[in-house]
């Protein structure tokens, strides 16, 4: 079965093929890809089998990364939770992935990484990680999809926001946009991590359009929470979330997620894409499980030449991450302007 590439921004079969395949998420899509390659330099590219002539009936998307600081790897995809291989026969996909796995082999890249949302038989020489992943289903009526949330930690901040009369905003605007970075600064900075360039933000949004929305509780004028959402066809993704730690017990994020199940709900959305939680991360998983959002696994796939070596220990790790959280703002988000382009 022959394999053949094609360029997902500029071959239009790409866009035509993800708006009638079911397990299509946004991140396949070629706006992300293009907030991709605008930000980071990425080249995104799709394998498939379906020859040049013909209409697409599978494929799978990846990003080339180059990076002297780490390595030049293909990633499906980049900065996403999730990237399903759209397929229609395990031929497909056998056929693509040995493709892929001959190139890591011959030394054309470090690693290649596929995060798929379905479960993927044992895979010869895949090295595993696992994540969690929530969904939560819209179907129910308004009062039922709140009867269902954790009656202390959501119900009890949700009436909170409301006492203390929040006020909320919605939308993609500058102004919105710069509200968000400037919690997402003290988030990183809470968890010892630069943050994600503005530019980043900036061109997603650009992107995207009225499809990403940044909503904002704001406090006596002054923001003390946001979340950025992404919408595909029928799904709204929960993709990034920040607070100001000195306003937590107002219940912003909490009256934000409302608010955003709500706004889906009228809209006629199925369902909110909660996004990826790391294993270790037991209080970001148990915020997710209050919503009364249905909880799975996801496994990552990476095939390397050889097994990385673990050139940096916990207490190194560790002390990074310190020097992180003593950083300035200006410096901590010029060094996230340097580092992600090399992550991916």
């Amino acid at each position: 079965m022959k394999v053949y590439t094609i360029d997902p921004l500029r071959d239009p079969r790409w866009a035509e093929f993800i708006d009638r395949h079911s397990s299509a998420s946004v991140f396949h899509s070629p706006a992300w890809l293009e907030a991709v390659r605008r930000t980071y330099g990425y080249t995104p590219v799709v394998y498939t089998t379906s020859p040049p002539s013909a209409p697409l009936s599978n494929g799978i998307v990846l990003c080339e990364i180059r990076s002297w600081l780490t390595g030049r790897r293909m990633v499906s995809v980049p900065f996403s939770d999730h990237c399903e291989p759209l397929l229609d026969s395990p031929d497909a996909g056998c056929a693509i992935v040995e493709e892929l796995r001959k190139a890591v082999a011959a030394g054309k890249w470090k690693y290649l990484e596929l995060r798929p949302m379905s479960e993927w038989p044992a895979l010869n020489g895949a090295v595993k990680s696992i994540f969690y992943f929530h969904m939560l289903d819209l179907r129910p009526s308004e009062d039922e999809l709140l009867r269902q949330t954790h009656k202390t930690c959501v119900q009890r901040a949700i009436r909170r926001a409301d006492r203390e009369g929040l006020v909320y905003e919605s939308g993609n605007s500058e102004r919105l946009l710069h509200a968000f970075y400037r919690l997402m600064v003290q988030t990183r900075r809470r968890h010892q991590l630069p943050p994600q360039p503005l530019q980043w933000f900036r061109n997603v949004a650009a992107c995207m359009g009225d499809r990403l929305q940044i909503r904002v509780a704001f406090k006596d004028g002054k923001e003390i929470a946001s979340i950025l959402t992404l919408q595909h066809k029928d799904v709204v993704v929960y993709k990034y979330g920040c607070s100001d730690t000195a306003f937590q017990n107002l219940g912003g994020t909490q009256f934000l997620f409302w608010k955003t199940i709500v706004e889906a709900k009228a809209a006629g959305l199925t369902c909110i894409d909660f996004g990826r939680s790391d294993a270790d991360n037991p209080g970001l998983i148990a915020f997710k499980d209050r919503w009364g959002a249905k909880s799975s696994q996801l496994t990552y796939l990476r095939w390397s030449r050889k097994p990385a070596p673990d050139v940096t220990s916990r207490r190194s790790s560790g002390l990074v991450k310190q020097f992180f959280a003593l950083m300035p703002d200006a410096v901590l988000q010029a060094t996230g302007r340097i580092l992600y382009p090399h992550i991916g």
